[in-house]
């Protein structure tokens, strides 16, 4: 292992080269800005997913990303005119793709080296994890990791998924100590806050949770917490602010049937606090995507209740969550993966969330739609789908015909839409008014 300065680091790099790096947290950002000091390339593709700061190196010319998740970062580079591209997969079937790709080189942030000299991967082993273990052993390929000591030191589940690298697998080393993007908390509105009261009613207590990102799951987790509940379960994709605070409130116990004892994620975002508790917290433990996102192994947990956010719902309950229009908005992630584990899981619940109403330039529109227009690409079918949950109720989708679907649907869409939306459905062929 080499230590050296970014720059030198940077220039490591050619002119003609495959990069990545991986989704949000786990991304070198001290070394991303000291690749955007470059302007001699010529053919750089950088594999990404959800930057988390505005990298000039995405506006150089000769330089494209392809990105298995936008956030507000590649939308704006999007709409700039810039090399941005969307590649639909799931979060887990990433960690497949990134050993096709096989990138030359591959960077990602860490916590300083143990006394061992393990270096931990802090709040991300997503799809990467295993891409970069097999990048540092591979003397054709370059494996740089930029240590930062304000990174939490978090644990994996041994003896398989340590997570974590070791020293002697790596090519090259650089030292920042860049504050780390935190993720506040969105406070909820009046809207939010009536969801999660809607979706409260369906959390058992025992069960196991998986929530993900926004003010709507942050505050079921407020009411969790709060409640008389509890002897809950974690196994999430995202650990978040709100989980957190459900352990303060000593609600956690983890016995789930899987896992048992910790709280399983593949990655966390949220405030310095969050960061704070969870260094060297061993309750919490990381694991690669293709595990934590794994419908069977979620599937084993108890009363596994999957909490996730959508942006439109039709009258057949396909759900739209990454798109709107012709634009990617956001991503797959591991939506259908908890949608499907949930339902195998005995006891196990699947809710999406959504407001009713969304406003847009040209006026407030109605997340529920009769029908999507030709093209629309669809995040979850029809016959994944179990509660869908707005401000007016929850409307159960499993097991139901499509008109009984259609009507739960429309009694909880808003009121202003629900005579037009009763009227489209009598026009609809593959939704008989039964």
């Amino acid at each position: 292992m080499r230590v050296l300065t970014q720059a030198e680091a940077a220039a490591r790099l050619r002119p003609d080269d495959t990069l990545a790096v991986p989704l949000g947290p786990g991304q070198p950002g001290a070394f991303l800005h000291a690749l955007s000091e470059r302007d001699d390339w010529q053919s750089l593709s950088v594999f990404a997913a959800l930057l988390i700061d505005f990298y000039p190196l995405f506006t150089r010319k000769g330089v494209k990303m392809l990105s298995g998740f936008f956030g507000p970062v590649e939308r704006l580079l999007r709409a700039g005119g810039h090399e941005v591209h969307f590649v639909p997969a799931d979060f887990r079937r990433f960690a497949n793709l990134a050993r096709t790709m096989a990138p030359r080189v591959m960077a990602t942030a860490v916590a300083p080296p143990d006394a061992e000299g393990w270096l931990s991967l802090s709040l991300h082993a997503g799809a990467t994890v295993e891409e970069l273990r097999r990048c540092g052993r591979d003397p054709e390929r370059l494996l740089i990791v930029e240590a930062n000591p304000k990174l939490p030191r978090t644990c994996g589940l041994l003896p398989e998924h340590r997570h974590a690298l070791h020293v002697d697998d790596v090519d090259v080393l650089v030292e920042s100590d860049r504050d780390i993007v935190t993720l506040p908390e969105a406070e909820p509105d009046a809207v939010e806050r009536q969801i999660a009261e809607n979706a409260r009613r369906f959390i058992p207590d025992g069960a196991t949770l998986q929530t993900g990102i926004g003010a709507v799951p942050n505050q079921i987790a407020r009411l969790l917490a709060d409640g008389d509940g509890g002897d809950y379960g974690i196994h999430t994709e995202m650990f978040t602010d709100g989980l957190m605070r459900l352990y303060a409130a000593g609600k956690v116990s983890n016995r789930k049937g899987s896992f048992d004892g910790f709280s399983i994620a593949t990655f966390a975002f949220g405030t310095r606090a969050l960061y704070d508790w969870l260094d060297g917290n061993e309750s919490v433990r990381f694991l690669p995507v293709d595990q934590t996102n794994e419908p069977g192994l979620i599937a084993r947990n108890r009363r596994m209740i999957s909490i996730n956010g959508a942006l439109s719902v039709d009258l057949m309950g396909q759900i739209v969550a990454d798109r709107i229009g012709e634009k990617e908005y956001s991503g797959i992630g591991g939506h259908e993966d908890f949608v499907t584990g949930a339902a195998f899981s005995e006891g196990g619940r699947s809710l999406i969330c959504l407001p009713s109403f969304a406003n847009t330039p040209a006026g407030r529109v109605s997340r529920i739609a009769s029908v999507f227009a030709a093209g629309t690409c669809i995040t979850t079918p029809r016959h994944q789908v179990d509660v869908i949950v707005t401000e007016y109720g929850a409307a159960e989708l499993a097991g139901r015909t499509a008109g009984e679907r259609a009507r739960a649907l429309i009694g909880i869409a808003h009121p202003a839409v629900r005579e037009a939306l009763r009227t489209r459905q009598h026009e609809l062929p593959g939704i008989p008014a039964e």
